[in-house]
């Protein structure tokens, strides 16, 4: 059995959210989230983090990241975040343009994660000078661009120095649910108990069509002193003003109505995750493969020879290769991932 491990984008929809977006276009409903099911997201996820909050539903994991760190950051600041993180190396110009020219610094750290060191020292640099550039908001991504996945202890670390200094912190959580699978904590232990104050809850990836959450807790702002209904207004207003309030909102609460039911979202992440665990345990055992990262969540990075890589493809595995150094492969799995498929990938690459 031959499957692709190219990105988890690549699989389409659970049908629970088919289902859910069908029994939603039936009849009328109030348009730009004024119906009851965007009110419902709304709880849902309030009682999933266990505190206030705010939600902001989107199409986009673009859109999610963009809007939430432009209403974090004035046009004159910094927003501070991984060297290879997604929102510094896979947005095109979409922060940039969302948030009015703001500049996005890149800080390196081992295993795509800030060191809080080098964090701690750019953001007391040139503290008011007017000529350089003001920090004004940190983000991180949690699962990060090569697999890991910060603890909690981690994010808490990050998130201290962020508060230390007055500033926002933004979680690009394009993966949340692998990342939180991985850690078995709760979600509000990965997010606003340990000091994340926006989150882009990140659905697509895992089972949903086409529906992202703006996620903004009131308690994490409040406690740094932030205007938690600041932040709520400009996202109302950005979200209009940048094309993403949707008429027909219901059919993309209705996908996330149906992704938070019966732990539909966790289901498929620990699917997606178990998928890989087993993949890289298989890979583990094969002399020519080398772990570069080794995978937390749903996505590995490893180095093979060439031709293993070609052999492999030919066999009609397919996976992304030539984006970063020689030999070197990303292999990412979902939740619809098949474990004959895992298999036929493992005995493929003995057989070389």
């Amino acid at each position: 059995m031959k499957v692709a491990f190219t990105s988890d984008n690549i699989a389409g929809a659970s049908d629970a959210v088919f289902h859910a977006m069908m029994e939603a276009a039936q009849g009328d409903a109030m348009p730009y989230g004024h119906d009851d099911g965007t009110a419902q997201v709304t709880a849902m996820l309030a009682e999933l983090f266990e505190c206030d909050l705010e939600v902001f539903l989107v199409s986009t994991g673009t859109a999610a990241n963009v809007l939430s760190i432009s209403a974090l950051t004035p046009p004159w600041g910094s927003v501070l975040c991984h060297q290879d993180c997604h929102l510094l190396k896979d947005e095109s110009t979409a922060p940039e343009f969302y948030a009015g020219g703001a500049r996005f610094v890149g800080i390196n750290g081992a295993d795509a994660k800030i060191d809080p060191v080098v964090l701690k020292n750019i953001i007391g640099q040139k503290k008011g000078d007017v000529h350089s550039c003001q920090a004004s908001a940190v983000s991180v991504s949690q699962v990060t661009e090569i697999g890991s996945v910060y603890s909690v202890a981690e994010l808490q670390v990050i998130t201290d120095i962020a508060k230390s200094a007055g500033l926002p912190v933004h979680m690009d959580g394009a993966r949340f649910a692998n990342a939180l699978i991985a850690l078995g904590c709760s979600p509000a232990e990965m997010t606003w108990k340990a000091g994340v104050d926006v989150l882009s809850f990140g659905a697509t990836k895992n089972g949903v069509m086409a529906a992202e959450a703006i996620v903004v807790f009131k308690s994490s702002l409040e406690e740094k002193g932030l205007s938690f209904e600041r932040v709520v207004q400009e996202l109302g207003f950005r979200r209009k003003r940048g094309g993403h309030l949707h008429s027909k909102m219901r059919l993309l609460s209705a996908q996330m109505q149906a992704y938070l039911t019966d732990d539909l979202w966790r289901t498929n992440a620990t699917h997606a995750n178990t998928m890989m665990a087993m993949l890289q345990d298989g890979l583990k055992e094969i002399p020519d493969v080398v772990i570069e990262t080794p995978a937390q969540a749903n996505m590995l990075f490893c180095r093979m020879p060439l031709a293993m890589i070609d052999y492999l493809q030919k066999e009609g595995f397919g996976f992304y290769t030539g984006r970063w150094e020689e030999g070197v492969i990303r292999l990412v799995t979902s939740f619809r991932t098949p474990k004959e498929g895992v298999q036929a990938f493992i005995d493929a690459a003995r057989r070389f």
